[in-house]
């Protein structure tokens, strides 16, 4: 069986109250870890066609927020120049993908592109307990995977192109599909697109500088609503005194 012993790119610590079903309530289980932290932590899910952005700003805000982990799916496509196994996906056979499906061990898997993606449950799991956001580089039918259980500590962020043919531009940029997987990619973006309804925040990238500034805020904005701040009632409570 294959161990996955490192799932995320960067860490911080405490803990996280669990809700809904005993799963996740099992995971966010506080008595299991020392350290508490005063907000509670959250699932942040960006997704985008192909083209569109997403991993780029996905590196950009690991880099510039350190409370923020990256989500280390496992795969089954073949690994690319300049990946590393472990870092980037946890590349596994299509037996081994099968068995982990069947083992239960996904939080959410889905096809993309000819191959199979999913998230592995332990790491997340493991996050939770310690109170850390997660980023998950995901479609919207893992986000839908991810709501039964973790819905209320959801941020979903769809990012959509200036316009197509920007899209199919970036696409040939970067240099990494050939003509026919380009082409693919593209008669498969509308339909991406179609569930743009289904994200609590949508965003269009017209500048890179611009869309992560966006997202940034929103990060912000969601750490601070007042049933994420854990240790609020009782800082009120000792700011205003017992007689209020």
């Amino acid at each position: 069986m294959q161990q996955f012993k490192s799932f995320f790119v960067r860490r911080t610590i405490s803990s996280l109250d669990g809700h809904r079903s005993p799963e996740a309530r099992a995971a966010m289980d506080p008595s299991t870890e020392q350290p508490t932290r005063n907000r509670r932590g959250l699932l942040i899910v960006l997704s985008s066609p192909s083209g569109a952005g997403k991993s780029t700003i996905s590196r950009l805000l690991l880099s510039s927020d350190d409370d923020v982990s990256m989500s280390i799916s496992a795969t089954t496509r073949p690994m690319r120049p300049g990946e590393t196994d472990g870092v980037d996906y946890h590349f596994v056979s299509d037996g081994e993908f099968d068995r982990m499906v069947e083992a239960g061990e996904f939080v959410e898997w889905a096809h993309v592109f000819g191959h199979r993606y999913g998230t592995p449950k332990a790491p997340v799991k493991q996050a939770l307990r310690q109170g850390r956001d997660i980023l998950f580089d995901i479609d919207w039918q893992g986000a839908r995977q991810l709501e039964p259980d973790f819905g209320e500590h959801l941020v979903t962020i769809f990012l959509l192109p200036p316009s197509m043919r920007e899209l199919e531009h970036r696409l040939h940029t970067r240099g990494q599909d050939s003509e026919e997987v380009i082409a693919d990619r593209m008669r498969r973006a509308a339909d991406e697109i179609d569930h743009w309804a289904e994200y609590e925040y949508v965003l269009v990238n017209r500048d890179m500088d611009a869309c992560l500034a966006q997202v940034r805020a929103i990060v912000s904005a969601e750490r601070s609503r007042r049933v994420r701040q854990t240790g609020l009632v009782e800082f009120v409570r000792d700011l205003i005194g017992p007689q209020h």
